[in-house]
């Protein structure tokens, strides 16, 4: 199952792309300040520039999101990373994130719909600030903003299974679900709620951001969602079983540090929504080495 470069070959870089691409996209990576980078040091050098490459790719369209203006002025550059993912899978190149983008495509077999995935979720919170989507919607755009970039990232770590794929689905979705619980006062400071309308609904929360962050029922609607989060992680845990173990790792590391997120959210019931809970720095090392290390 394994893609990886011939080994021994003093010269050779990683994807066998230039030293200076490489380095490109690693900045892109460490600019964007996330601990991203550091999580994927686990994997061999081939797979990582793969996976800075897609969180690159990931970050550069998100930034076209979320930055301000009209739909109007972002839909034409939206339109343009369209174009150019396309033509990746033509053999068009033009700079250092295009290259090591195809190669990575190439030696993985990444699969441009999920690409266009991805560049659709975004596309979704471009074109309309979301509150209190129908959960179709929702779901749809966790599919997008979370399982679409976990289907390419899969294959990158080494496992282009069905039940990778199974993986993706279940585990992304639970990470966006952590995402939006998380994230409820940030969003609301936005006038976003992501919180599907039926939920709201049924715990008797107003759909306006604002009012639904200072509602007493926000819980009972926080509690419903963090049920169905915990049960895709439990359904990606189980598809895991069937992948290869040694490629599940990363996916693994990611499940447990949002999996502690979401129980430090549980237990704080939301009793203070606007505050961005975080979990400690002893307990995060602790959840990596449950995972890293033989029982």
């Amino acid at each position: 199952m394994s893609s990886e470069a011939p080994a021994g070959r003093p010269n050779e870089t990683p994807l066998g792309c230039a030293r200076s691409d490489l380095d490109h996209v690693e900045a892109v990576v460490r600019r964007s300040g996330t601990s991203f980078g550091r999580g994927m040091r686990s994997l061999p050098p081939d797979r990582r520039y793969a996976m800075f490459a897609i969180y690159a790719f990931c970050r550069l369209v998100d930034d076209v999101a979320d930055e301000e203006g009209p739909f109007a002025d972002k839909l034409p550059r939206l339109m343009e990373w369209r174009g150019r993912i396309a033509g990746l899978y033509e053999g068009c190149v033009n700079d250092a994130l295009d290259r090591v983008l195809q190669a990575a495509i190439v030696r993985y077999h990444l699969r441009e719909t999920d690409f266009a995935a991805v560049i659709d979720g975004m596309q979704m919170d471009a074109e309309e600030v979301i509150v209190a989507p129908d959960f179709a919607t929702f779901d749809l755009y966790c599919d997008r903003a979370a399982s679409a970039v976990g289907r390419l990232s899969v294959r990158a770590f080494g496992d282009s299974s069905e039940a990778a794929d199974l993986v993706a689905h279940h585990l992304g979705r639970a990470l966006q679900f952590t995402n939006v619980l998380r994230d409820i006062g940030e969003d609301a400071g936005r006038g976003r709620l992501y919180l599907p309308a039926e939920l709201l609904d049924q715990a008797g929360v107003p759909h306006d951001p604002e009012a639904a962050l200072v509602s007493p029922h926000l819980p009972a609607a926080c509690r419903t969602l963090a049920v169905q989060a915990r049960r895709h992680f439990g359904d990606a845990r189980t598809a895991m079983t069937r992948c290869d173990r040694r490629a599940m790792r990363p996916a693994q590391l990611m499940a447990a540090g949002y999996a502690a997120v979401l129980s430090t959210l549980v237990a704080e019931d939301w009793r203070e929504p606007a505050r961005r809970v975080s979990v400690p720095r002893w307990r995060k090392l602790l959840v990596a080495a449950r995972v890293l290390l033989p029982a």
